[in-house]
């Protein structure tokens, strides 16, 4: 099997990367490198303060934490194709023509995908991981809105064919994360538990025999931008210090994952 990521270069992408170096597959990475944890310099969407920059301190602490020592690539078992970020939509079809030859095409983390690229990744059938459980939560940063809206059971990751609109199209299926009292670990959790699902879905080949489902826009909690991340809900975020045990309820989700 032959398997194209389009992906970044922070430790959670770098981690499914190299789960899936583990598969029987040959695999082709388009990685868009970042130079900078986010947080640390003023941005299109928000300057630094210091809410925020507490805030990106925790995150990094608990990404560290859960794929620290599994960061460094495996690069004798992958072919990659390093961009700046936010450049991918500059390359023509036939510039990563080397790329774009595969059984599975797996989207985690890029910059928003344009033009000729996306439509070719559609037409394949290609799979974005939306940290978020769509469609209640979709956009920028839903799991840290169903944290702070106290909707516990709605923090986790949603695995969706691509489409044109943001987080939209049918779901193959819910992953949903080991319990963590402490907020930052609990969803950074739900990033371990979706690449270790989808890893295992693949070895399995179940991803291709999985039922998709359309989203019900009506089911809508919130749709977020970056421009809806301040330092009032960084603060309403932060006052969460332990989050109990959750009991869920298996009709909210598509294929849940656990």
């Amino acid at each position: 099997m032959k398997i194209t990521v389009i992906t970044s270069n922070l430790p959670r992408h770098n981690y499914l990367v190299n789960c899936l170096s583990k598969l029987n597959c040959d695999l082709f990475v388009i990685q868009e490198c970042q130079t900078h944890f986010p947080g640390i310099a003023d941005n299109a969407h928000y300057k630094v303060n210091s809410e925020i920059k507490k805030y990106f301190q925790e995150v990094n602490k608990s990404q560290n934490k859960f794929f620290k020592k599994n960061t460094k690539l495996q690069l004798d078992k992958v072919k990659i194709k390093s961009l700046s970020f936010n450049d991918l939509n500059m390359f023509k079809i036939a510039d990563l023509s080397t790329f774009l030859k595969s059984d599975l095409y797996i989207v985690f983390g890029s910059s928003y995908l344009k033009g000729d690229l996306v439509n070719f990744l559609i037409k394949k059938k290609a799979i974005n991981i939306h940290m978020g459980i769509s469609p209640y939560y979709r956009g920028t940063d839903c799991n840290f809105w169903a944290v702070a809206d106290r909707n516990f059971h709605l923090v986790g990751a949603t695995v969706h064919l691509l489409s044109k609109g943001v987080d939209s199209g049918e779901i193959l299926f819910h992953s949903l994360p080991k319990h963590y009292e402490n907020p930052f670990d609990f969803t950074m959790s739900s990033v371990k538990s979706v690449i270790n699902n989808i890893c295992k879905l693949i070895k399995t080949k179940k991803i291709f025999k999985l039922n998709s489902k359309k989203q019900n826009k009506i089911d809508e909690i919130r749709y977020t931008t970056k421009k809806n991340f301040d330092e009032k809900k960084i603060k309403l975020y932060r006052k969460i210090k332990k989050i109990k045990k959750i009991t869920y309820d298996k009709s909210l989700y598509v294929n849940p994952q656990f």
